[in-house]
This record gives structure tokens, C-alpha cells and sequence, in this order.
């Protein structure tokens, strides 16, 4: 049951990870491709970005502490 709780939680942290960095090629490609639609905005292009960025660290943290715990409590048995 732990053991498949950590795969999970690998799954959870490559999956994140990923939607982030496409995520943000996306958005930095967008950029390039159309730089007038981002000059109305009052904050720079990249601030979408910063966001996720900061919410899949959270994840990410929360994910690395789960799977410390996973690894003591495998460890234990």
C-alpha cells in the first residue's frame, strides 16, 4: 500500500512538473508571437508564470514531504 502511495506520489510530482514547463514555453512562445496583445496589460507577460510556478512548488513541496514520510513509515515495516 506505501509503495503504491510513492509511485503516486511520482506520478503527481513528473505530472506537475511537466504542465509547468509546457505551460510556460506556451506562454513564452505566445509571447514572442503576439508581444501588442501583452502591452495593454499592467503587469509584465511573465507574472502568469511566477504563479504557477509558485503553486507547483507548493505542490511539489508538499508532495516531497508525503514521500519522507512514506519512505520512514516503509522503512519501519
Amino acid at each position: 500500500m506505501l509503495k503504491k502511495l510513492n509511485t503516486i506520489l511520482n506520478f503527481i510530482m513528473v505530472t506537475f512538473m511537466g504542465l509547468f514547463i509546457s505551460s510556460s514555453i506556451y506562454r513564452y512562445y505566445d509571447y514572442i508571437s503576439h508581444p501588442d496583445l501583452y502591452e495593454v496589460q499592467s503587469a509584465p507577460w511573465y507574472t502568469s508564470i511566477q504563479i504557477q510556478g509558485l503553486a507547483t512548488l507548493i505542490i511539489m513541496i508538499i508532495a516531497i514531504i508525503l514521500k519522507v514520510i512514506v519512505k520512514r513509515k516503509i522503512r519501519n515495516t
